[in-house]
């Protein structure tokens, strides 16, 4: 397997704590919001037979356990055991966690030394305005606060992320709304609002943006695959042409998460536009012994300084296990076959690995 400096893990989530049972561990390995089909089960995915791969021999069973033997081993050892083990073995050193999500999840600084690694929060903007308008009074004391709160975590965060995809659609206006349509949209979303509702408002929206994109610091934008909650055809990484360009220059990376099925209009991004990057999480996970030929699309025109490794490990360890083994697997497979075809020098495979597993992702974040 290819020799890689400790992984940087740019986007990922926490892991639950507890002990699953077969159907609430199964419901992690897809995307879908609802049970598999009747007489079937996720575990029959390109992500099911990947975590069956790579998983079981690391709690001392044999590749390809039946899924219920696995997950009774898992048991055995107990939630945290497993998660050490699976955890440990994942060479991942940095982990950059998305904190947005909800459930009885590990924390960064918890996560990080599970693995024996270190960690960074990436707070995601949404869930944040959520937060500071369940205390907020009306208008434009949440606009206030929510300038206060932006503020307050770019001091220690490593970067900020956004779900516009999911609540609106990435086809959003691409210049930032003014004072006055900041405060209406906010009257108008905040009277609306149900308790502990969602940000959905397009102002808003792209109040967020911009607001993350004073800050200097790294944006990251969910593209492409998703959950049933996502209307795919909204979430082309195209779609952010314009908001691209009016981004340049502005002192600001936006790093283009997943893009599956889109990742080959990441990657154009990625080449075309200085402060574009593109990822690769989902797409590998998701995709298991098919992921060398998607990682391979996304390297015919990702500039190789501008493509980050990520599991988007969230819930199972697991998919950490998974994220991490089918990306050694498949770089390694594809530079070794370009080195032997005399396409690359050895020297360069070993060079630009480095820079996907690591060396972008500490450049891009100021790791």
């Amino acid at each position: 397997m290819l020799e890689l400096p400790p992984l940087v893990d740019h986007h990922c989530h926490g892991v639950l704590r507890g002990d699953l049972g077969i159907g609430s561990f199964e419901a992690f390995l897809s995307e879908s919001d609802a049970p598999a089909a009747p007489g079937t089960s996720f575990f029959d995915t390109q992500t099911g037979f990947a975590v069956r791969r790579w998983c079981p021999p690391l709690l001392g069973l044999d590749p390809h356990a039946p899924p219920a033997r696995y997950l009774a081993r898992r048991r055995e050892l107990g939630a945290y055991e497993a998660g050490r083990r699976l955890l440990g073995d994942t060479g991942i050193g940095m982990f950059l966690v998305d904190t947005g999500l909800p459930g009885d999840l590990t924390g960064p600084e918890e996560l990080a030394r599970t693995a024996g690694g270190r960690s960074r929060e990436i707070v995601r903007l949404e869930h944040l305005a959520e937060r500071v308008a369940d205390t907020s009074g009306g208008a434009a004391s949440f606009v206030t606060d929510l300038a206060q709160a932006l503020h307050g975590a770019a001091r220690t965060a490593a970067g900020f992320k956004s779900v516009a995809a999911y609540r609106y659609g990435l086809g959003l206006a691409p210049e930032p709304p003014t004072a006055p349509e900041v405060l209406r949209a906010a009257g108008q979303w905040l009277t609306g609002r149900r308790p502990a509702g969602r940000l959905t408002h397009p102002v808003l929206l792209r109040h967020l943006l911009w607001s993350a994109v004073t800050t200097g610091l790294p944006l990251q934008l969910h593209t492409g695959f998703g959950d049933p909650d996502l209307r795919l055809d909204r979430a082309d990484p195209l779609l952010l042409t314009d908001f691209v360009k009016a981004t340049a220059g502005r002192g600001c990376d936006l790093v283009l998460l997943h893009g599956y099925p889109y990742h080959r209009g990441a990657g154009y991004l990625a080449a075309v536009f200085p402060h574009v990057y593109a990822d690769m999480g989902l797409a590998l996970t998701h995709t298991g012994a098919r992921a060398r030929d998607v990682l391979a699309e996304m390297l015919e025109l990702t500039p190789f300084g501008k493509l980050l490794f990520s599991t988007d490990g969230y819930g199972l360890p697991e998919l950490y296990v998974v994220g991490t083994r089918l990306f050694r697997t498949a770089l390694g497979e594809l530079l070794g076959a370009w080195v032997r075809e005399g396409a690359w020098s050895r020297a360069d495979a070993r060079r630009v690995a480095g820079l996907i597993a690591a060396g972008n992702a500490r450049r891009v974040y100021d790791l």
